[in-house]
C-alpha cells in the first residue's frame, strides 16, 4: 500500500484524528471513499468504451478483409456478344 506499513499507517490516522477531530474525520473518510468509488466508475466506464470501440475497430477491419467484391469486373468477350445488354448512344 504505497510503502506505507502499519505503525506509519496508525500515525497519519492518530494525527488526522488530533487535527480533524472526532465529528470530522467520519465525514471525510466517508466522502473520500464516495470519491474514490465515483473515480473508479467513471475509469471502468473509460476502459469499457475504448475496448468496445477497440472491438469494433477489430470487427470492421476483419469484415473488410473478408468481403469480396460484390460487382466483379465483366470479360469484354460477353459485352461484345451480347450488344442489347449495352447501353445505345443517341
Amino acid at each position: 500500500m504505497f510503502g506505507i506499513g502499519m505503525p506509519e499507517l496508525l500515525l497519519i490516522l492518530g494525527l488526522a484524528l488530533i487535527v480533524l477531530g472526532p465529528k470530522k474525520l467520519p465525514e471525510l473518510a466517508r466522502a473520500l471513499g464516495k470519491g474514490l468509488a465515483e473515480f473508479r466508475r467513471a475509469t471502468d466506464e473509460l476502459k469499457n468504451e475504448f475496448r468496445q470501440m477497440e472491438r469494433e475497430v477489430d470487427d470492421a477491419s476483419a469484415s473488410a478483409t473478408d468481403k469480396v467484391d460484390p460487382l466483379p469486373e465483366k470479360p469484354a468477350d460477353s459485352i461484345a456478344a451480347n450488344p442489347e445488354s449495352t447501353p445505345e448512344k443517341t
